[in-house]
């Protein structure tokens, strides 16, 4: 058992869990693909989020809620460890981990496959404490060998190295998805029912439910009869009108409603810690039969990318008699953050926790105005499905840096001033970029974040073209 490994343990062996009459709940839904403005409680007038409103009503809506990586996998990781992607050298999804483009400018480093089992996930942690662990839906942390049930889950269902169904509907999710359900049922409805079912099983223990939905990741393929009312009411001049993609929407809320219902039935809504968010920003290139999936706006771009748009995403947390129904926090939080909070709600003294980069946002569910820390960062080494580029970011209070490896260049932001990120401030406030620009390096070091090498071999007109040129090619 490595040093970190054993802490950890003997840091739940000897915590205050026993002394607890009943530690809480944690359920834990996070949505594939899911943009900032995605729902109604943030500005949408074309998705219907009726659910998703009333978990924002009963608990805190993070208005600066991040995820840890424009792209699903290291978000994943993140959640799971408390740890930053560049730190687990863990920064692409697994399909895009190696360098497929070779004749860009520079070469993507090739980052894991998995999780390793060296790091230590909050599904462990909680279930040497006791609780019973469950993860319903997408894994996306690895293989045969780096499965849920290997990383601390009890309960595994759905979940492999797959990054997305290839069909909502029953039988055909089985070419990619291994799970069985009855002839045309939907693939969200099916874990949803996984998931009450466990909570139904699991309400006189202390449990944790992590249920990653597959929707609304492509393909965009929604109810039949929920797509003929979205294309009925979608116009032309609202840049959220896909019908296809409103429908998935409205599945995922009404799976988030069931749960609810779920925690209400069983008696254990009180003592229940209910997160939502996303692994990251909604898509909005043209990636899915040459349209965009969804509108980011007023953020700049989406998936594949380290603007807002990419980055930043609905973020809820309800908690009955712990969180103040109605709350709004403007303070940033991020995926990193989601394992000491967790832990500290268990009661295991989230704070001493070895080897994190997050803090536990607890004292924001009690009112506090900030955490103890200075700074959030992002690395992003790699060319994204979204034509994104290798990048590296950071946030300190409203100012936001973003490296782009290719050229060496920094763009600086007033979020604040300017959340749709179109006024760089680098060459008016140079001493700022300067400043930022040196804390952004110096994380780099510190994490061992793999850094894109140039390419020898580049190519302006062959940049995007995959496929081995005559030889291996590898960062340094």
């Amino acid at each position: 058992m490595n040093s970190r490994r054993q802490f950890l343990f003997s840091l739940v062996a000897s915590s205050s869990f026993a002394l607890q009459r009943r530690p809480a709940n944690i359920v834990f839904i996070l949505i594939d693909d899911y943009g900032w403005r995605d729902t109604m409680y943030n500005g949408s007038k074309f998705y219907e989020t009726p659910n998703i409103d009333r978990l924002a009503r009963s608990g805190v809506i993070f208005t600066n809620g991040y995820s840890a990586s424009p792209v699903c996998s290291p978000t994943r990781a993140a959640t799971m460890t408390g740890r930053y992607p560049a730190r687990l050298h863990l920064t692409s999804h697994l399909q895009g981990a190696t360098n497929r483009f070779h004749f860009t400018k520079v070469i993507q480093p090739n980052a894991r496959l998995e999780l390793p089992h060296e790091e230590v996930t909050i599904a462990e942690v909680l279930r040497a404490a006791g609780y019973r662990t469950a993860c319903i839906g997408k894994w996306h942390l690895g293989k045969k060998g780096f499965l849920p049930s290997d990383q601390g889950f009890e309960v595994s269902l759905a979940g492999d190295e797959a990054g997305s169904t290839n069909d909502f509907f029953y039988p055909d999710w089985t070419k990619k998805i291994p799970l069985e359900g009855r002839e045309g049922e939907y693939l969200t409805d099916r874990l949803t029912d996984l998931a009450t079912e466990f909570i139904r099983k699991s309400r006189d223990n202390p449990f944790f439910l992590y249920l990653p939905h597959f929707a609304v990741h492509t393909p965009i393929q929604g109810k039949p009869d929920k797509v003929r009312k979205y294309d009925a009411k979608s116009r032309p001049d609202d840049p959220q009108n896909f019908g296809e993609y409103a429908a998935m929407i409205e599945s995922v809320d009404e799976s988030v409603g069931k749960i609810l219902d779920a925690l209400r039935e069983n008696g254990i809504e009180n003592n229940t810690l209910v997160f939502f968010t996303a692994d990251n920003g909604g898509v909005s290139s043209l990636e899915w039969k040459k349209r965009p999936v969804t509108s980011n706006l007023p953020l700049r771009a989406g998936k594949g990318h380290l603007y807002e748009g990419g980055i930043r995403v609905p973020t809820l947390a309800s908690w009955p008699g712990m969180i103040k129904p109605g709350s709004v926090c403007d303070v940033p939080v991020q995926s990193i953050d989601y394992a000491p909070t967790i832990a500290e709600a268990a009661g295991l003294g989230a704070n001493k926790l070895a080897g994190i980069d997050g803090v536990s946002i607890m004292p924001l569910f009690k009112g506090a105005k900030s955490l103890s820390r200075r700074d959030i960062f992002w690395h992003y080494p790699h060319y994204s499905p979204q034509l994104g580029k290798p990048s590296a970011a950071m946030r300190r209070g409203n100012d936001k840096l973003i490296y782009f490896f290719e050229d060496e260049r920094a763009e600086l932001y007033d979020l604040k001033r300017d959340i749709g990120e179109r006024n760089d401030l680098a060459a008016s406030q140079p001493a700022k970029a300067a400043a930022m620009r040196a804390r952004l390096v110096e994380w780099l070091q510190e994490t061992k974040a793999q850094i894109p090498a140039l390419n020898p071999r580049h190519d302006p007109a062959r940049e995007r073209e995959p496929g081995p040129p005559s030889g291996p090619v590898t960062a340094k």
